[in-house]
């Protein structure tokens, strides 16, 4: 199966080359054979993890900017034309609000926007507690909840990155894993 891995600019963003490497080779199960991958990146993420990195594990060239000079193909509709599955490994306040009010100003929220109604959205968010707490953020999860395509894996409870203990982990690597496949059917 086809899976677009969007990738947003949190520090859990390395916690995501696991997860394509893990899809790759088919999460690990006895047998099971693996899936082919693309990467986009917000120009957030570029700033915790390499396009190379990724382009390395997922055995493809990694997309990140919005506007491209050297490909005459309108890149965004390719890439919302191709995958059965997008996952979204971390998706930050900032990349929920963009689809919670169809935003389309970078090249992974305008590939959602621009991808089938009938493919699913697996969003795997990572921030702050009281971000995730927070009245937006809450508000966005909400909207997005509404509309059948986005599946949710919720954050961990745990320490965070910033020092502060509470919900707003990424999840585990298993339970995205899960919530793919299964979105995959």
């Amino acid at each position: 199966m086809k899976v677009l891995l969007g990738v947003s600019g949190g520090i859990a963003a390395y916690k995501a080359c696991e997860v394509v490497r893990r899809l790759r080779d088919g999460g690990g199960a006895p047998g099971a054979s693996g899936h082919e991958v693309q990467v986009v990146m917000t120009e957030a993420a570029t700033r915790f993890v390499t396009a190379m990195t990724f382009e390395v594990l997922s055995g493809n060239p990694v997309a990140t900017a919005l506007f491209r000079t050297d490909d005459p193909r309108i890149e965004h509709i390719h890439l919302a034309r191709w995958p059965d599955v997008i996952a979204i490994v971390p998706a930050t306040a900032n990349t929920l609000a963009r689809l919670a009010h169809g935003f389309a100003d970078d090249l992974l929220s305008t590939v959602v926007l621009a991808a089938r109604p009938e493919v699913p959205v697996v969003l795997a968010p990572a921030m702050n507690t009281v971000m995730w707490d927070s009245h937006a953020v809450r508000a966005n999860v909400a909207t997005l909840q509404d509309q059948d395509r986005f599946r949710f894996v919720e954050p961990a409870a745990k320490a965070l990155a910033c020092g502060e203990v509470g919900v707003g982990a990424l999840a585990d690597e298993g339970a995205i894993l899960g919530a793919i496949v299964e979105a995959l059917g």
